[in-house]
């Protein structure tokens, strides 16, 4: 498993909710963290899982 650190925008069905939120994880893949990110937002923000949020901005993969 990697980690990786997100560092950017959050969308809320194509509109920018926060500007620049960080975030980790630990994720065999990109796509999986990506996920993992965008869970921990909608807890974090009290939203429910079935909101589509999205996450544009560079996923760092760190060592």
């Amino acid at each position: 498993m990697n980690r990786y650190l997100y560092d950017g925008p959050v969308m809320e069905f194509d509109r920018c909710v926060q500007s620049n939120w960080k975030g980790e994880t630990m994720a065999a893949s990109e796509t999986k963290a990506r996920s993992n990110l965008s869970y921990q937002w909608k807890k974090k923000n009290n939203r429910i899982a079935s909101v589509k949020i999205t996450l544009p901005g560079k996923l760092r993969e760190i060592s």
